[in-house]
């Protein structure tokens, strides 16, 4: 399959200076979760839905390594955070083992659609939702599945994701899980303040049962244990979030992760009116700062902090997963309700990712159909955009891989946007150990401008919707002139 045709949008050159004050003024939104406003920016794009189970199979030919995620849309309560594909906690005694048979079925549609058993896995995860929920009878099906339906090297280090309530009270999962393959696991703390906790819904939650999980994994035999904190919520402090990292800290992880609060699509949507960026700026540089004097580290605009020990190994301290998914913009395949799939042409969202509802998916599934709710088949310039959005999880992008999937080098493909970032000092050149230039990365000056660099990668269609919505909302940001670290730009 060859790229499509450029939509003429897609086409059109923008001033870099306007999209980034765009992106700027839309910080709550532009962000690595790229395609925004797909069903309007990717309308040129979108597969006839008659068409969609001819088509689809077609975008992995040639594909023999990839990237497996299967998602658990499963919790105990749907956290006012959360904009994920998410079905209601009270459906879970009735469901859970029907979607895990639908899952093994959509393994077996894919592995006749596309001949999965020739493919190799270079990364695996199980997230969610919150997959622990599930049983270990359950969640090993969909192990064993992975290895029926596909080549899994024992290289492969599969992740999955825990709550620090399950992983402290239910010992035995995590045991299950390490017995199972499973080699790194993720606990979400977010926060240890109280007041937020009971505003987002989790308020079942305590600093006794982080430390109880945090003991009941290293148990287990687990030595890649991540741990997300979140910031940027409306009614968060400086100091409550010091105090969260100085407890996270304690637990002593290899890997923190820091996650800015979303709130497109969530319960709490009406509290991004309330963020400042100059206040999550802050937020972030003290956390940096705190992370980086407990002895952990991260480049410049990376979101994930590795203890000292792992670095030493080039651990990135990312599942194998997302590590592939960011460095080399490498197609991985969703399974379940809402996933997302995406290929070197095509991404696709599975059914449930809009209404969040079982039924659409498993009629597909039951009837033998790819459950796919939307298909894409992309051009040039918005593979482009997919692939640098998901690079900034590591602050950088990889002038290799661009290359190598694109054909083309990343100062040829934006030209006026590498002029615009190095002029400002926004992005820089990093040397790799060849002494040669390996990536394009965030500069300490740009980490505090993220949002507005991120959009001058989009493709034409995401830049023209930006700038409208900008002007919708009466936003006036002046053109970036070297604003120093925690500040930003008035509105």
């Amino acid at each position: 399959m060859n790229w499509n045709i450029t939509a003429p949008i897609d086409q059109q050159h923008f001033d870099p200076a306007e999209i980034f004050a765009a992106g700027m003024s839309q910080h709550q939104i532009a962000n690595t979760a790229y395609p925004i406003g797909h069903l309007t920016t990717m309308r040129s794009y979108r597969i006839p839905r008659s068409q969609v189970q001819s088509v689809a199979p077609l975008a992995w030919q040639g594909i023999d390594q990839l990237g497996l995620y299967v998602h658990v849309p499963f919790c105990e309560v749907r956290c006012g955070f959360c904009e994920y594909t998410v079905v209601d906690p009270a459906l879970i005694p009735s469901s859970e083992n029907m979607y895990f048979d639908l899952l093994l079925k959509e393994f077996e549609a894919y592995r006749q659609a596309l001949d999965t058993q020739t493919k190799t896995l270079i990364g695996f995860d199980i997230g969610g939702g919150t997959p622990s929920v599930a049983s270990v009878q359950n969640i090993s099906r969909i192990v064993e599945a992975a290895r029926r339906s596909f080549i899994l090297p024992e290289t492969v280090r599969m992740s999955i994701e825990t709550t620090p309530k399950i992983a402290a009270q239910q010992p035995e999962k995590i045991q299950a899980y390490y017995d199972l393959g499973i080699r790194r696991i993720s606990m979400g703390v977010q926060t240890i303040n109280l007041r937020l906790l009971q505003e987002v819904g989790r308020s079942a939650t305590s600093i006794a049962y982080n430390y109880a999980a945090a003991e009941n994994i290293r148990k287990a035999g687990f030595e890649r244990f991540n741990v997300d904190v979140m910031y940027g919520f409306a009614h968060q402090s400086l100091e409550g979030l010091e105090a969260t990292l100085a407890h996270v800290i304690e637990l002593a992880p290899e890997y923190i992760t820091l996650y800015r609060t979303r709130y497109k699509g969530t319960k709490i949507a009406a509290q991004a009116q309330y963020v400042e960026l100059e206040d999550v700026n802050l937020q972030a540089d003290l956390a940096k700062q705190q992370l980086r004097a407990a002895g952990y580290y991260a480049t410049p605009g990376k979101n994930t902090f590795v203890r000292r020990a792992a670095v030493e190994t080039e651990d990135v301290g990312t599942s194998d997963y997302l590590t592939e998914r960011v460095i080399n913009g490498t197609p991985y395949l969703g399974l379940g309700l809402g996933a997302q799939s995406l290929s070197h042409q095509t991404l696709a969202y599975n059914s449930g990712a809009a209404d969040k509802s079982l039924d659409h998916y498993r009629a597909q599934v039951e009837t033998g159909l790819l459950p796919i709710q939307d298909l894409y088949h992309l051009s040039l310039e918005a593979a482009m955009a997919k692939m640098i959005s998901v690079s900034f999880y590591f602050g950088e992008i990889d002038l290799g891989a661009f290359q190598r999937k694109f054909g083309l080098p990343l100062e040829q493909a934006f030209p006026a946007e590498v002029d615009y970032l190095l002029r400002e000092n926004l992005m820089q050149y990093a040397a790799g150990p060849d002494g040669m230039p390996h990536s394009l990365r965030l500069t300490e000056t740009g980490v505090y401008s993220y949002n507005g660099t991120i959009a001058l990668f989009y493709a034409g269609a995401v830049k023209q919707h930006l700038l409208e919505l900008s002007a919708e909302n009466g936003f006036v940001i002046p053109v970036f002139s070297g604003m120093p670290a925690g500040q930003t730009a008035a509105r």
